[in-house]
């Protein structure tokens, strides 16, 4: 992604339902990087626009991905001196303003490039929110442009080793052409304990099956019950690839409307960001 101010960059996030922070100086005073009003947005990966840089931006980023990590929308003030502590020789301070908007709609993963994944894919793209693809096959994905702008390819030779990085609350789709490679990603995303969504393509044999090796390992039942295998509403009928993909995206579309959380209340108190800049004065008056 390349944008090289702020506003396209929320246009982007709004489009992509993808998680993110707008970073806004609310208060100034003495020497700093940037002007009063100055923004950037932050996401899980990137960062837009600037704040000058420096460990100021530095500080600023790694609060505002650890709000995205939490999943937590809402607004908060931080203030920055910006002295010895942030090794900047700027000798003024910065308030901040950070406005948190969660992910809208799903975070997905979907392992497995094969027919039902290319089916279920054309459906995903036209509905809110981020999509992981990932196979470990090269070959397997089509044309990028082919490829809806909500979706993410991700050629990973050993696919679990992204389980880990995923957001909490987010959901899996296990599709893979590998049936031990199914298992290893399924125990995987239980160990998590996190994720709100786990299915399996799969028949009941082989849920069976995973649920007996789950055991063995130690699983709980609360745990082994959070798979969801077979995945898809099982009412509607059919075997090929995209009825299979409808299914899959109708049981998806329901889970996360079931789980829609309610909307929280944006903005931050006028008694809070006088106090906020009420230290910031503070700060300048002890320091001149």
């Amino acid at each position: 992604m390349k944008f090289s101010k702020w506003f396209d960059a929320v246009q982007h996030c709004e489009q992509s339902g993808e998680a993110y922070v707008i970073a806004t100086v609310l208060g100034a005073a003495g020497s700093i990087p940037r002007d009063q009003g100055s923004k950037m947005v932050i996401t899980a990966n990137h960062a837009f626009d600037t704040l000058g840089g420096g460990h100021l931006e530095f500080k600023v980023i790694e609060k505002a991905r650890e709000r995205i990590a939490s999943n937590e929308a809402g607004n908060n003030i931080e203030h920055f001196p910006l002295g010895a502590s942030l090794g900047q020789c700027c000798g003024g301070s910065v308030t901040v303003l950070f406005e948190s908007f969660v992910q809208q709609g799903m975070h997905l993963t979907v392992f497995g490039a094969g027919h039902v994944a290319k089916s279920l894919i054309k459906i995903l793209g036209d509905l809110p929110g981020k999509v992981n693809w990932v196979d470990n096959r090269e070959n397997m994905f089509p044309e990028e442009t082919n490829i809806p702008s909500n979706v993410h390819v991700h050629l990973m030779a050993h696919p679990v080793d992204i389980i880990k990085t995923l957001p909490a609350n987010s959901q899996i789709l296990v599709l893979t052409h590998n049936h031990q490679l199914d298992y290893e990603l399924v125990e995987a995303a239980l160990k998590r304990n996190d994720l709100s969504f786990v299915g399996c393509i799969g028949s009941d044999t082989k849920a069976q099956r995973f649920q007996m090796r789950l055991q063995h390992k130690g699983f709980s039942e609360t745990q082994i019950s959070n798979m969801i295998c077979p995945v898809g509403e099982l009412d509607i009928p059919g075997k090929l690839p995209m009825q299979v993909a409808v299914s899959m995206s109708a049981q998806l579309i329901k889970h996360l409307d079931d789980g829609k959380a309610k909307p929280l209340r944006q903005g931050v108190s006028w008694k809070s960001i006088k106090t906020e800049l009420a230290a910031t004065d503070l700060h300048v008056e002890k320091n001149t």
